[in-house]
Order: C-alpha cells, then sequence, then structure tokens
C-alpha cells in the first residue's frame, strides 16, 4: 500500500468511528467464538485486500471457500467498503473468510458482454454524485449517477465542486438541482474550509461518505481537503480547464474526527443495473406527470391527453430532462431483456448437463 495512504491509517484503529456498532457485533458473534476478528476493507489491489483492524492496517487474501464462492458469485468476494471476518494462522498468514452483510452497496452495470453487476462501494450512509461546476457540468451525468446512488440504499447528496471557479455558483446550482428533484444538492470546494468542515459534520462519528462522478471532478481534492493532509495523489489541471484523471483505485480513508470517505476512480461510463427504482426515484417528477396521463400505458410520444408533453410543452418540464429519462429507461430495458436472456441460456446449459449425467449413469446401470 502507498505509504501516502498508510499515513492516514494509524494503528490502532477505532472500528466505532468506522461504524462498527452494536448490530454489527450481534451478527458477528459466531464468527469471533471461531477465532476471528473484524476487519473493514480500505482497498482492494488484485486479490491483496488492505484492511482496517483494532489492533492497525493489515495485508491479506481471500479464504478459499470465499475463492470458491466468487467462482459462481463475484459479489460474494469482497470490496472497499465491507466488513470482514479475518482469521489469523499459525504462520502469520492472515485470510478474510467471509463478507458481512451489506447495509448499502452501489452497483453499476459491467461493460462486459455478460451484463453482471459491479459492486463500486459497500457500506457508505451516504452517497455522493460528484459534478464540477467548471469548466462544463453534465445534468445528464448526474441524473444517471442519482439513479445509481438512490438505488444503493444509502442517503443520496449531489456535491458541486469547484464553486469558486464560477462567477455565478449560485445560478448553476438551480439549474443543476432539476436534474435531482428532492435531493440536497451543495456547492463546495475543497479551498473554502468552512464548506469542507460543513461536509466533515455531515459524515461525523461511524458513517462513511462515498464519492461517485467522473474522473477530474475533484474527488481526490475533496478527500485531502476533509482529511486535513495529502492523503490521495492530486494532479494539475489541463490546459482546457479541466482535471485529470488520478485514482485508479477505490480508497476508504479515515477522517480525523470521525467516519470516513470512500473515493473512487472517476467513471467513464455508468451502466444501469436493476436500478429500476431508483430510476423511478430519480425522475420522480417525469413519474407524477405521468400519473395524469389520460392513458395509463401512456409512452409520452404522441399521445393525447399526454401530461409530461404538456409540462414539456409549458416549459415546466426541461425536454433535455424528458430525453435523459427516456435514453436511460431504453437501457434498463435492454439491461432487463440482456438479463433474461443470460438467465435462460444458463438453465438450457444446466439442462443438457442434467441430460448428459442421466445418459451417462443409463449406460452403467446393470442390465
Amino acid at each position: 500500500m502507498p505509504s501516502n495512504l498508510a499515513a492516514a491509517h494509524p494503528a490502532p484503529v477505532d472500528l466505532a468511528s468506522l461504524g462498527w456498532d452494536a448490530e454489527r457485533a450481534r451478527s458477528f458473534t459466531s464468527y469471533a467464538r471461531s477465532g476471528c476478528r473484524p476487519a473493514r476493507v480500505s482497498r482492494v489491489d488484485r486479490g491483496v485486500y488492505a484492511v482496517l483492524t483494532a489492533e492497525g492496517a493489515v495485508r491479506t487474501t481471500a479464504a478459499g471457500r470465499l475463492l470458491a464462492a466468487a467462482a459462481a458469485d463475484l459479489s460474494t468476494l469482497p470490496v472497499a467498503g465491507d466488513w470482514v471476518a479475518l482469521r489469523d494462522w499459525p504462520d502469520g498468514h492472515t485470510t478474510v473468510e467471509t463478507v458481512l452483510p451489506r447495509r448499502s452497496s452501489v452497483v453499476r452495470n459491467s461493460a462486459g458482454r455478460d451484463s453482471l453487476g459491479q459492486i463500486l462501494a459497500a457500506n457508505v450512509d451516504v452517497a455522493a454524485v460528484v459534478e464540477a461546476l467548471d469548466p462544463d457540468p453534465d445534468a445528464g451525468r448526474i441524473e444517471r449517477l442519482v439513479a445509481l446512488v438512490l438505488q444503493s440504499g444509502a442517503a443520496p447528496l449531489v456535491l458541486l465542486t469547484k464553486a469558486d471557479r464560477v462567477p455565478d455558483p449560485a445560478g448553476l446550482v438551480a439549474q443543476l438541482a432539476r436534474s435531482a428533484p428532492g435531493i440536497e444538492v451543495l456547492p463546495i470546494s475543497s479551498r473554502d474550509p468552512a464548506g469542507v468542515a460543513d461536509l466533515a459534520r455531515r459524515v461525523g462519528h461511524g458513517r462513511t461518505l462515498g464519492l461517485f462522478g467522473a474522473s477530474g471532478v475533484g474527488k481526490s481534492s475533496l478527500v485531502n481537503a476533509l482529511v486535513g493532509t495529502s492523503v490521495l495523489v492530486t494532479r494539475a489541471l489541463r490546459a482546457d480547464g479541466r482535471g485529470r484523471h488520478t485514482t485508479t483505485f477505490r480508497a476508504l480513508v479515515p477522517l480525523p474526527g470521525g467516519g470516513a470517505v470512500l473515493d473512487t476512480p472517476g467513471v467513464r461510463s455508468v451502466g444501469l443495473d436493476d436500478t429500476e427504482d431508483g430510476l423511478r426515484a430519480a425522475f420522480a417528477d417525469v413519474a407524477m406527470l405521468a400519473a395524469e396521463c389520460r392513458f395509463r400505458d401512456c409512452r409520452h410520444q404522441d399521445e393525447p391527453g399526454c401530461a409530461v408533453l404538456a409540462a414539456v410543452e409549458d416549459g415546466s418540464l426541461p425536454a433535455r430532462r424528458l430525453a435523459s429519462w427516456r435514453k436511460l429507461a431504453a437501457e434498463l430495458a435492454w439491461q432487463d431483456e440482456r438479463r433474461g436472456a443470460r438467465v435462460a441460456a444458463a438453465r438450457r446449459a444446466a439442462a443438457r448437463r442434467a441430460r448428459a449425467t442421466d445418459r451417462r449413469r443409463g449406460r452403467h446401470e446393470p442390465s
């Protein structure tokens, strides 16, 4: 683990400040009886897990049975933010025996052909969508990430960074807030101590803030400001004013006043994975209008009596927002179709294997 991160993980570690509570302790009773100890994953690097324990930071690997389970379901492997059970062996080796139940998980669709969900982070209490006000904030990207975090089980927040770099941050905030109805939208600058302190108070003892956004929006700078020292590498802005991609791994960093912040690499694309409820919540304004349409199965295309189209016409619903909803809804439907095809293919393969097993048994049975 790089020394700049190790410095943020002094030994011993107060697990309660990271979220270890009575409920988690009760669920850990059987593991404690078998000789395990609790830990929280701070980083994953090619099968090696950096974890925080009461005794300090430890590097460990997954136990064999955990790897076997992952062959069928990759979500059983630890990710940054997970609470896990560690076992110490006589030879000095330490293994992750199991992942404790997650209270929240931010999941995106993977870019592969299998259309499998990828867990970006686990057990965050506040999932913050981070977008920079300068140079070109992307309302569509905010909507996509809001749908993702609303599905996670964490409390959503939108952080608009680099507020010190624009002449009218309040106007931009009001405009972008329409992309996240019902969610707090907070302008912030990593150079503003008062704003950083306000955000730190929202995290607090035992809570975790997760940061999710594109490369260069200032997530790592925000982490450094929250910690009060440089624990993550940042890079100078490009000539066009855009930030540069710096973080290449997910890192859980404890905060001096208690709590933790989980930084994630900038994502070029975020596919929606089983986020129907999140999409509905992210576009609650569209859903409310749709309930007033004349026809229950209105597609909001050209049907008479469509309340959604009427709202676009009178300007109360931005046309861009309706277009974004259509795009994300179509993507989600496509992912559902792919998932259904994958399940059907798996069932056919299982049936073929069962038939082959029956034929083999038939050949070996006495006549």
